[in-house]
């Protein structure tokens, strides 16, 4: 099932850093779907990506928006940020929303886009935040997650993930 990493994140912290990692792998155009549970970290990983694309503004959740755009401060590619949540159309919608930006020319980050966004490229980087089993029984509150990158696509053939894994 494509290229795929799978690591335990043990804190919020981790999870952005997690997100510059990503942003180091990412170009214009490449799709990213995001899936876990409410709270799982979806937006503390797209906050760091965007602090690794140089994007500008603050990396929020977009529910209420459903998208935001956030132009590169460095001439990289802009970050789209989308909440698929209420979106039941996928592609349509997406066009629909009328973005002030060139999705091919930015990266496109979509969470709860599962069964709605898959449509928009065969090459797509997906990541799956679960918490981790047992996670009740870590010392100091921690909450880890267990992340799972999965490269689908000619895109992601050879890409090595394993770079994202720092411990």
């Amino acid at each position: 099932m494509g290229n795929q990493l799978t690591l335990t994140v043990a804190t919020p912290e981790r999870m952005g850093r997690l997100g510059q990692g990503l942003a180091a792998l990412l170009r214009p155009g490449d799709l990213v779907l995001l899936h876990g549970e409410l709270g799982a970290g979806k937006t503390t990983l797209t906050r760091g990506l965007g602090e690794g694309l140089g994007v500008r503004g603050a990396v929020t959740s977009p529910t209420f928006v459903i998208a935001r755009v956030h132009p590169s401060l460095s001439g990289g590619p802009a970050l789209v940020h989308v909440d698929a949540y209420r979106l039941g159309g996928g592609l349509d919608e997406m066009e629909d929303l009328d973005l002030d930006v060139s999705l091919p020319e930015s990266v496109v980050v979509v969470e709860w886009g599962e069964g709605k966004v898959e449509q928009l490229s065969e090459d797509r980087l997906e990541v799956r935040i679960d918490r981790a089993i047992g996670a009740a029984a870590h010392p100091d509150d921690l909450d880890p997650r267990r992340v799972t990158v999965i490269g689908l696509g000619g895109r992601w053939d050879g890409i090595d993930l394993t770079a994202l894994d720092e411990g």
